[in-house]
C-alpha cells in the first residue's frame, strides 16, 4: 500500500455548465482534507480551481498553489493560500506540481486540464514517475477520452499497460482508495521491433 502525503488536482478555471462539477470539486477538497492529504493545484481562485481549494482549506486541509507570474499578474491567483508558489512559466508550474505530489487527480476541465493530464500520463508511460493518475469521471465527462484511449489500444497505438495507467472512478474517496493500492505497471520496456 502506497503512503500518500500529497495529491495534485487538475481542474478547470471555469465552473462549467453542470452543478455536479462544482459539487465534485468541493467534495474532492473535503475528502483530501479529511484524509490529511496536502492538495497541490494550479493556484487559481477561479472556477473549479477556486472551489476545490476553498473546500480543502475550509475543511482544515493543507493546500499548495503553483501559479506562473503571468497568471498572478492577471489577478487570478488565490491570495488566501498559506503556500502559494510563483514560477516563471507553465512548464515550471507542471514540473513543480509533479515534484510536490504523490498522485494526480483530473476533474473536469478544458485544454489546460487535458494538457496537465496527458503530460503526467506521458511521464508515467516513459517511466519518469510511478505515481498513480486518476480521472474523477463526473457524469461521464471523461467517457469520450476513455473511448479514444481504448480505440488507440485496439488499433495498436497504445499498449495495454499504458492504457491501465489511467485509474477511473466517480467518487473522490473511492479513487483515493484505489491510489492506496496502486502498483504501477512495468512500462520500462518499449515497443518490440515487430510492433513498430
Amino acid at each position: 500500500m502506497n503512503r500518500l502525503q500529497s495529491v495534485a488536482v487538475f481542474c478547470g478555471s471555469s465552473v462549467g455548465s453542470r452543478a455536479a462539477y462544482a459539487e465534485a470539486a468541493a467534495e474532492t477538497g473535503r475528502v483530501l482534507a479529511g484524509r490529511g492529504l496536502r492538495m497541490v493545484y494550479g493556484g487559481g481562485n477561479v472556477g473549479l480551481m477556486g472551489i476545490v481549494s476553498d473546500a480543502c482549506l475550509g475543511a482544515g486541509g493543507a493546500v499548495t498553489g503553483v501559479i506562473p507570474q503571468s497568471l498572478k499578474d492577471r489577478e487570478v491567483a488565490h491570495l488566501g493560500l498559506p503556500d502559494l508558489r510563483v514560477v516563471g512559466s507553465m512548464h515550471e508550474r507542471k514540473a513543480l506540481m509533479a515534484d510536490l505530489s504523490d498522485a494526480f487527480i483530473a476533474l473536469p476541465g478544458g485544454f489546460g486540464t487535458f494538457d496537465e493530464l496527458f503530460e503526467i500520463l506521458t511521464w508515467a508511460q516513459l517511466g519518469i514517475h510511478r505515481k498513480p493518475v486518476g480521472l474523477l469521471n463526473v457524469e461521464g465527462y471523461f467517457d469520450p477520452l476513455l473511448a479514444m484511449a481504448d480505440r488507440a489500444m485496439e488499433d495498436g497505438l497504445l499498449r495495454p499497460a499504458h492504457r491501465a495507467l489511467m485509474l477511473v472512478d466517480t467518487e473522490p474517496a473511492a479513487l483515493l482508495d484505489r491510489f492506496g493500492w496502486h502498483d504501477a505497471p512495468d512500462v520500462s520496456k518499449w515497443a518490440e521491433r515487430r510492433e513498430r
